[in-house]
């Protein structure tokens, strides 16, 4: 496709850096917005709720997913509720399991029969995406982000896995599944290809996305050429005279010499 406003799949920012979260909730192509502790953390943010609330400021029209950082199942119920309440576009993520790998769904179908909009990550399973379908409130807007770009970490392609995870979802007419951890550009149209509702991009991805899309192949081949012979000038690098130049090798060595 030669436009990403061409593609089905919804394009989320995945990020916590405030003056690029504005940015991108300006452009009409970002449909919503995504983070996580650990991005936080990177971002050095060191008040979780004040820079949420700051966020929200201005993200008002778009949805925006807020992790909840507890890892007792009551903890994370409270957070839930009062991250829930914020704002109507706000989604709650969810782990699918906590650190001790117990299972979170118990708590994902407690909330989502609360009516709290849930963003269940870190899957990567089937047998967890079967889970959260059968966990979720057909009635309560969810969505589900299956980890793809781990799961290629790992040596497997994450296609096949992301079409029968759509189709595990079937029965949940208000669940959109997510592409989650995207590594190159190339995922958000393997995305877009297997039926994922959303893919969740990184800033720096996404920015590479925005301006290479659809770039003519042969264009790009001639501004790598440029590249290099314009770091190999600036560099000034050059040859030193060899021994094969000047004379032929006839005259270096003459007959009968």
């Amino acid at each position: 496709m030669k436009n990403l406003t061409d593609l089905a799949v919804k394009i989320f920012a995945d990020g916590a850096d405030k003056a690029g979260i504005q940015a991108l909730y300006q452009n009409p192509l970002i449909r919503g917005l995504t983070t996580n502790p650990t991005l936080m953390r990177k971002a050095g943010i060191v008040d979780f709720e004040s820079f949420a609330k700051d966020i929200l400021q201005f993200v008002t029209a778009k949805p925006i997913s807020f992790e909840v950082f507890a890892d007792d199942f009551p903890g994370m119920k409270r957070q839930a509720l009062k991250v829930g309440r914020w704002q109507d576009n706000v989604f709650v993520k969810i782990p699918i399991t906590n650190t001790k790998r117990e299972s979170s769904l118990d708590l994902v179908r407690e909330l989502a029969g609360e009516g709290v909009k849930l963003n269940i990550t870190a899957i990567l399973t089937l047998e967890q995406v079967r889970g959260v379908a059968a966990a979720l409130n057909p009635a309560v807007p969810a969505v589900v982000s299956v980890f793809a770009g781990r799961i290629a970490d790992t040596g497997c392609d994450p296609v096949a896995l992301m079409r029968e995870s759509k189709q595990l979802l079937g029965g949940q007419p208000k669940a959109e599944l997510l592409w989650a951890s995207v590594r190159e550009v190339i995922n958000i149209q393997q995305a877009n290809d297997c039926g994922c509702d959303i893919v969740t991009v990184p800033h720096d991805i996404l920015n590479k996305a925005i301006k290479m899309w659809g770039m003519d192949l042969a264009d790009l081949s001639l501004d790598q050429v440029k590249l290099f012979a314009n770091d190999a000038s600036a560099a000034g690098y050059t040859l030193s005279p060899g021994r094969g130049s000047g004379a032929s090798l006839c005259e270096r060595h003459p007959t009968g010499a």
